[in-house]
């Protein structure tokens, strides 16, 4: 799926760059906080992400650019090693497990080297790529095994399971089982 001009976000400016400063500060507060200080903990995600459910349990270490794209629902599992790339909203629902080191990228850049870099950028003041992002969602239910990648613009229907290691390019259904690279459907479940 090739970029849009309408995709196309900042990722340098003063603000943005404050913004991703603030979001590493707070993972990292949260990285080196007492595992069994959840008050502390849970204070620490609130402040990070748009929004948070109850009963969520995010394991470090845990990366993001922005915090504040990212809304997660209640009954939340993610594990130890995750990136979220959130350029663009990540919105994850309720009752989903993520397992460990699982990738969510909003963000990518034009394939077309002519469209990916900005000439004269110097003298533009900007950097010297584009950028484009598209959400991700996770809908409720859903369960991303390790290792998996999801790429900009992917829901991942209510329910469905996606196998360890695949690379999602590509909306998956409800009530399903998908799994490889690129990840396809190979079951549906009943729910």
């Amino acid at each position: 799926m090739e970029f849009e001009e309408k995709d196309l976000v900042a990722t340098a400016t003063p603000d943005i760059l404050q913004e991703i400063a603030r979001a590493r500060a707070l993972c990292r507060e949260y990285y080196h906080s007492d595992y069994g200080d959840t008050a502390r903990r849970n204070a620490i995600l609130r402040e990070l992400f748009g929004s948070i459910g109850e009963n969520v349990a995010i394991d470090t270490p845990f990366y993001c650019d922005h915090g504040k794209n990212i809304s997660i629902g209640s009954n939340v599992i993610i594990g130890m090693n995750c990136t979220f790339v959130d350029n663009a909203p990540i919105v994850i629902g309720d009752n989903v497990m993520i397992a460990s080191n699982v990738q969510l990228y909003t963000a990518a850049h034009p394939v077309a080297a002519k469209e990916r870099f900005v000439e004269g950028w110097r003298e533009k003041g900007t950097v010297f790529f584009r950028t484009y992002a598209r959400p991700i969602v996770i809908e409720d239910g859903a369960w991303i095994g390790g290792g998996v990648i999801l790429l900009p613009g992917v829901t991942v229907g209510r329910n469905s399971v996606i196998g360890a290691g695949s690379v999602v390019t590509r909306s998956i259904p409800a009530d399903c089982v998908a799994v490889g690279s690129p990840c396809k459907v190979i079951r549906t479940i009943e729910n």
